[in-house]
């Protein structure tokens, strides 16, 4: 003979209750996770801006203050030019140009061929990890400052300061 389980409305409560209670725990172990993944991800970002030279051009004074520039003024663009055969280039304002993109976005943006003297061969080699986590680091400083000059074209004589380059030997 089979039983039949009758469930009261109080064990109904109850079990809405353990599985609801349940789901919470669940989603906020999976929200720490994914607040822990990102702090990661954020420190990760820092130290590969740190080590890979970003701040050497893309934030102004970073190299006369032997790296001891404010966190605040990191990646915020620089008004020297870089004035070569291909004309005239700045460091941009790394906060404001990738508040405009998605991660997707950007991983194509940094794989592109960029002007001299930016190492863009070097970003293209880097992992999608690495690219990730330099994004996410950016992102979370925020967009500051103002963009940079625009490119001038080889023919035009830039405003100071600018480094000049050699042509390069024949």
């Amino acid at each position: 003979m089979k039983r039949l389980i009758t469930v009261t409305a109080s064990r109904k409560i109850a079990i809405a209750v353990f599985v609801a209670g349940g789901m919470s725990f669940g989603t906020a172990v999976a929200q720490q996770a994914d607040v822990k993944a990102s702090s990661a991800d954020i420190q990760r970002g820092r130290y590969l801006v740190r080590i890979t030279g970003c701040n050497d051009c893309h934030t102004p004074g970073y190299p006369e203050s032997n790296g001891k520039t404010d966190e605040k003024l990191w990646l915020t663009g620089s008004p020297l030019g870089w004035r070569g055969p291909w004309g005239t280039t700045y460091a941009s304002n790394l906060r404001l140009v990738l508040q405009n993109l998605s991660e997707a976005q950007w991983l194509k943006h940094a794989r592109n061929e960029w002007r001299p003297p930016m190492p863009w061969f070097n970003l293209r080699e880097m992992s999608d990890a690495d690219l990730k986590a330099m994004y996410r680091y950016i992102r979370h400083l925020g967009a500051a400052g103002e963009p940079a000059p625009a490119y001038v074209p080889p023919d035009k004589t830039p405003k100071q300061p600018y480094v000049q380059f050699p042509a390069p030997p024949k």
